[in-house]
């Protein structure tokens, strides 16, 4: 049961903070950011969110320093914005699965032409 809620929570902290991310942070180190994931521990209490940000190594790194900068910001918003007893803490990770997704199609479409040849 608590599998099916936390996944429930995920999901609208993933909508909730598109939004936040997106309309109300003001650091000008905080890049274009996409919220990819979020997963929600059993107990409610730590909240991994994944991110895909927009641009070249250093900007990421810089991105990922203003969020973590501006992480009690964010989780007062959440809390204000879903009912929790207990907002959960927000740790900040890049979601590495798009850019591996990336290099598999690359190797893939290399054999393709090099069967073809």
């Amino acid at each position: 049961m608590s599998k099916i809620r936390s996944n429930r929570i995920g999901e609208q902290m993933k909508k909730e903070l598109g939004d936040i991310i997106g309309r109300k942070l003001k650091d000008p180190r905080i890049g274009f950011v996409t919220v990819t994931g979020v997963e929600v521990t059993g107990d409610l209490q730590q909240a991994t969110v994944y991110i895909s940000v927009f641009g070249d190594d250093a900007q990421k790194e810089q991105t990922l320093r203003g969020l973590a900068k501006a992480s009690g910001f964010i989780r007062t918003e959440i809390g204000k914005r879903i009912r929790l007893r207990k907002t959960p803490e927000i740790s900040f990770k890049f979601d590495e699965s798009i850019e591996y997704g990336s290099r598999i199609e690359t190797l893939l479409t290399d054999i393709k032409g090099s069967d073809e040849e």
